[in-house]
């Protein structure tokens, strides 16, 4: 497809290497700020759902769909930004982006019930699920080579930071002011961001003309849709739940899924795909992406289960397990632009190789934690755990995008997405399976012996996946150190 420039050529414009002029600075800003408000606001609900079952009076299975309907959006949204960021501008696609996030903010701190929160909940989902792919393939238009990863150490702190505040904000507005307060604090940030990318942000890179597809939309709707809902129903059998939907739901999303990938393989030979796979021709980007897949399915369940093990086998309060796990989160936030600055002068092997060492065998030390185990000894392990992930996710999102020529940037980032929703939703399935099962062989969530045993032999499931990653360390490479910056995707 012929393609249209919507602005000129920074890289072009730049006079030393690594320098980024202001003006582009001003625009990554504007979207890091955007990107934070979002996932800061994705995670402060999970704490509102007893409070959203007394005043709305339904169910606690209804009220988890108030998480469930967004994770689910996501899911079905983010495979699709690859193509919407080329086909539409940079204003186009955040101005898009941050009014849907305010109107289903607004909508939802005025819920009236139940159907129109949820409602608003999709909203703001849809608006989300474009930011942070719009975010990276920004970063990667306008960032020379030589500071890549100290930018996206900055999105290693959005990442890390938002999910670290989110539970601790919405904790104090829903003890002080009631679960209505947690939207109508994110809206002003929300309407400023907004302003403020309306008044100065520019368009970068280039757009095409290429047809929206609907079937191609369809398909990845049933597909990832049907694959995020199904593993997310599986930690519930234990408690009783029909498997008849799981099973319904993972057939009907494996089916679309492969039916959406050989759509793709058809579209893109035209340029024409919503999602084109020629990005995993790129060495580089399909071992990152691998790598991306055992880490997020190993990290996603751990974080889940180490908060219940510290409540119920430690017997801590749910404010106490929090500050157990608050150092991780910071750190891993923190590390981010350090660890960005020592890949840009270093490259990968000296960030991946020990960061999956550390990461696995955290795991394996926190699979032998007991009822007895220091409380100490679980914040030490959770910290190096997440110092482990931070040292791998800024080299492995900055060296798979580098690995690809630009104009698959979009599709790059929206890949690195899809990744991670998919093996987060399954690694919290198959680790909470796997810990509910246990814990209620031994007795249930009220015996701390069954919910430590439990906790071992999930998080052991973790330290196995985790171990596999120290291999891909030793392979994954700067792609700017093999002469092979823009990559070779799409020959």
């Amino acid at each position: 497809m012929s393609a249209i420039r919507t602005g000129p050529s920074r890289v072009q414009q730049r006079s030393e290497p690594g320098i980024i002029p202001a003006k582009d600075m001003a625009v990554i800003w504007v979207l890091l700020a955007a990107a934070f408000v979002a996932i800061l606001n994705e995670t402060t609900m999970g704490m509102a759902i007893p409070h959203l079952i007394t005043d709305l009076g339904i169910t606690p299975i209804a009220a988890q769909w108030v998480t469930s309907a967004f994770m689910l959006t996501m899911a079905v949204v983010i495979p699709i930004t690859g193509f919407l960021l080329r086909r539409f501008t940079t204003r186009q696609m955040f101005l898009s982006a941050i009014t849907l996030f305010s109107i289903g903010t607004l909508v939802a701190a005025f819920a009236s019930g139940f159907t129109m929160l949820l409602a608003a909940r999709i909203v703001q989902a849809s608006g989300t699920a474009v930011m942070m792919p719009l975010l990276m393939t920004t970063i990667m238009n306008l960032v020379p080579a030589a500071s890549r990863g100290r930018m996206m150490g900055r999105v290693s702190v959005v990442i890390s930071l938002a999910p670290a505040i989110g539970p601790t904000m919405s904790g104090f507005l829903l003890d002080h002011f009631g679960w209505r307060a947690i939207f109508v604090v994110v809206l002003p940030i929300a309407l400023v961001a907004m302003f403020i990318g309306w008044r100065w942000l520019t368009n970068v890179g280039e757009t095409t003309h290429a047809p929206i597809d609907a079937l191609s939309i369809v398909l990845s709707a049933f597909g990832f849709g049907g694959l995020v809902f199904g593993l997310s129903q599986i930690g519930g059998l234990e408690n009783g739940t029909s498997w008849m939907p799981m099973a319904i739901a993972l057939v009907v999303g494996v089916t679309g899924l492969g039916l959406f990938l050989w759509r793709q393989v058809i579209l893109q030979r035209e340029d024409d795909a919503l999602l084109d796979l020629r990005v995993f021709t790129s060495r580089d980007f399909t071992l990152s992406m691998t790598q991306m897949f055992l880490l997020s399915l190993a990290f996603f369940g751990s974080i889940t289960v180490i908060p219940l093990f510290l409540q119920d086998a430690l017997e801590l309060s749910a404010l106490d397990a929090g500050l157990v796990v608050l150092p991780g989160a910071l750190a891993m936030g923190l590390l981010g632009p350090v660890i960005g600055r020592i890949y840009d002068s270093r490259g990968t092997k000296i960030l991946l190789i020990p960061g999956s060492i550390l990461a696995s065998g955290m795991l394996w030390l926190i699979s032998t934690l007991t009822v007895d185990s220091s409380i100490w000894l679980v914040l030490v392990a959770q910290t190096l755990l997440s110092v482990g992930l931070a040292l791998s996710f800024t080299p492995l999102f900055t060296a798979s995008l580098a690995s690809l020529k630009p104009k698959f940037y979009s599709y790059g980032s929206a890949v690195i997405g899809t990744i991670q929703q998919v093996a987060g939703a399954a690694g919290i399935a198959v680790m909470m399976a796997i810990f509910t099962a246990v814990t209620k062989a031994g007795g249930g969530t009220e015996v701390p012996a069954a919910v430590a045993e439990g906790t071992r032999t999930s998080i052991l499931i973790g330290a196995i996946i985790a171990t596999v990653t120290i291999i891909g360390a030793f392979l994954i490479r700067k792609p700017e150190d093999d002469g092979e910056g823009g990559g070779h995707a799409g020959h």
